[in-house]
């Protein structure tokens, strides 16, 4: 193997170099990924979170998009030399390949970042959803009460009151219409 090696010229020995060091610091990437640790937490990163920082987004230069660039980079190039290319295409076309992988790669985290949910309840999502009464609600906002309500995919006890004119008991079928301040669902009822 060192015979092979020592007998490519320098040109070659680069892409060689490039691409088998990018590939093994890739796939460790890729495996510290799988198993839920990441680049940042190498580097001893201790920035928090700030409210509202929701990050850049489409984040093109990163550790592993560098490193799927110095992959694809080194592979592409010495398959470019395996086919007799001039060292000029073969950089050019290494370049090019590098680039698009950089680019898919930063697209595939960005959509998948997208997925992730917060996990947050929002109670606006409740307004007219329809609903059960679980504990009575007084009349006229004189009681809170609760009702089972579906909200954001997930049946939910939420605190309730109305301003009809008598309790609703547990089993009537509501309709939020309203979700104040303090995050109290106003309701009515639906078959009156």
């Amino acid at each position: 193997m060192e015979t092979w090696f020592n007998s490519l010229p320098i040109f070659e020995k680069v892409y060689w170099i490039v691409a088998i060091v990018a590939s093994v610091i890739l796939g460790i990437l890729l495996i510290m990924t799988l198993f839920g640790s990441d680049a940042d937490d190498m580097s001893g990163d201790v920035d928090t979170d700030i409210e509202g920082d929701h990050g850049i987004g489409f984040q093109f230069l990163s550790f592993k998009n560098l490193m799927g660039f110095f992959t694809i980079f080194g592979w592409s190039g010495i398959a470019c030399l395996e086919n007799g290319l001039s060292k000029g295409i073969t950089v050019l076309i290494s370049v090019i390949c590098g680039l698009l992988m950089m680019t898919a790669m930063a697209a595939l985290f960005y959509y998948l970042a997208k997925l992730q949910s917060s996990g947050t309840l929002k109670l606006q999502n409740a307004l007219n959803q329809i609903g059960e009464v679980y504990l009575t609600i007084g009349a006229n906002r004189s009681k809170i009460g609760k009702v089972s309500i579906n909200v954001q995919g997930t049946l939910r006890e939420l605190e309730a009151l109305t301003d009809e004119d008598r309790d609703l008991i547990q089993s009537n079928v509501v309709r939020v219409k309203e979700v104040t301040a303090n995050g109290i669902l106003i309701v009515e009822l639906l078959n009156k």
